[in-house]
């Protein structure tokens, strides 16, 4: 018989294994690899993981409510397209501006935010209300959205963003990036969503169970549909940040980006079974794999290794996920 303090112990190991995991990871590489340890190193692999991060809010939310979103990689292309066609002056940027200048801020985050938020919305209509398959829908959608990128764009690009959204682009706070703060910032906000909400806890039920929450009173085809929503405006988020960094947007913008964001939820230990998940695990299987990257590029290895290790890591972080559930079940 497990004691309490025992058991204790091994859900907390469980539950922070991905942190564990990051701490032996930046150790070794602090040891091994030359000027690896220092604030500018860690303050760029903090920046680094601000896009893939955002992006992977939305990801892991849609699947701890048990469904899937592929979109979102495209989503966030087309609303950094979207700001860049607006608010750059070169390129097929047109230029537009507001008075006082600064407003251009919150406009433009609120249309990012609108333009993903409506296809969010497209695609759960197609799950919630047509019963068809989300990966399918998601799918076709990060096909469908991607080609309406290169569509509006032409295949060229936008340059030379409006001046306040640029100086977010460069400004920093405690040498890490004011975008990369503002990606802290939402981990924190939805991590207290989903863990001390009403809604949190729903979302979090409908992936373990559907049926017990909807027998309950729950209304499932709501919370799902509202969590595509969510999925798609905070990568409309994560365009509009990689849009302020790059000072415009370009056609292929952010490509790759969804696997960066699927292996980051997968390793920070949300269960593609649903139910299971939590925000802060996903941020630091964001970090894991910005250190691996940086890691990577100091010692002059070919960026191919990156991508052997990415595969490797979400190979091991299903299989660590299938047994977390068998140790959870004897620990029952």
């Amino acid at each position: 018989m497990i004691s309490k303090e025992r058991r204790a112990l091994i859900e907390f190991m469980l539950d922070n294994l991905v942190w564990i995991m990051l701490v032996i990871v930046l150790a070794v590489f602090s040891i091994a690899i030359p000027n690896f340890f220092q604030i500018g190193i860690f303050a760029n692999i903090i920046e680094q993981s601000t896009f893939v991060g955002v992006m992977a809010i939305g990801l892991a939310i849609v699947i701890i409510a048990g469904n899937m979103d592929l979109s979102v990689e495209s989503v966030a292309a087309l609303t950094a397209m979207v700001t860049g066609i607006l608010f750059c002056s070169h390129g097929i940027g047109l230029g537009y501006t507001f008075t006082p200048e600064w407003l251009v801020i919150p406009i433009s985050l609120a249309l990012a935010i609108a333009v993903g938020g409506a296809i969010g919305a497209a695609n759960g209509w197609l799950v919630v209300r047509l019963k068809m398959n989300a990966f399918i829908v998601t799918l076709a959608a990060y096909i469908w959205v991607r080609g309406l990128v290169v569509a509006i764009s032409g295949g060229r690009s936008a340059q030379d963003l409006s001046p306040s959204l640029r100086f977010m682009g460069i400004e920093t706070v405690a040498y890490v990036p004011l975008i990369a703060w503002l990606a802290i910032a939402l981990f924190a906000i939805f991590t207290f969503i989903l863990a001390k909400t009403p809604f949190g806890r729903h979302v979090t039920m409908i992936g373990g169970n559907p049926v017990a929450p909807f027998r309950a009173g729950i209304k499932v085809d709501k919370l799902v549909f509202v969590t595509f929503i969510l999925a798609g405006a905070i990568s409309g988020v994560a365009g509009w940040l990689l849009a302020i960094r790059t000072s415009g947007a370009t056609a292929n913008l952010g490509v790759g980006m969804l696997f960066n964001a699927f292996a980051a939820v997968v390793i920070g230990g949300v269960s593609l079974k649903g139910g299971i998940g939590q925000l802060p695990g996903v941020y630091a299987g964001v970090l894991l794999l910005s250190s691996i990257h940086t890691a990577i590029n100091l010692m002059g290895l070919p960026a191919h290794y990156t991508q052997m290790i990415l595969g490797a890591l979400v190979l091991a972080a299903v299989l660590i996920d299938t047994l977390k559930l068998q140790v959870r079940q004897r620990l029952a």
